[in-house]
């Protein structure tokens, strides 16, 4: 898949809202903390599939459980931005 498109991906766990940062797009971020865990959700423009394995690999190493990726909109021909730190 070469389409940017926004996700919506939860994992368990918190980090600190500027290591968003460091992911070179505009990120919202939502932090649920019921009675169980904490999960945190954060939603984006994602570029392509390549970028959406780099962005869960990231996840992965710094140690946070992944619950749940979901394609909210596809964004065909729609330019992708990145940052270039």
């Amino acid at each position: 898949m070469h389409e940017t498109a926004v996700y919506r991906i939860r994992f368990q766990g918190a980090f600190d809202e500027s290591w968003l940062q460091d992911l070179g797009a505009e990120w919202a971020i939502q932090f649920n903390d019921d009675s169980t865990a904490v999960s945190t959700t954060i939603t984006g423009v994602i570029c392509d599939q390549a970028a959406l394995i780099g962005l869960l690999s990231s996840l992965y190493n710094v140690g946070l459980p992944l619950l749940e990726v979901e394609c909210l909109e596809m964004k065909a021909g729609q330019p992708c931005f990145t940052d270039s730190k």
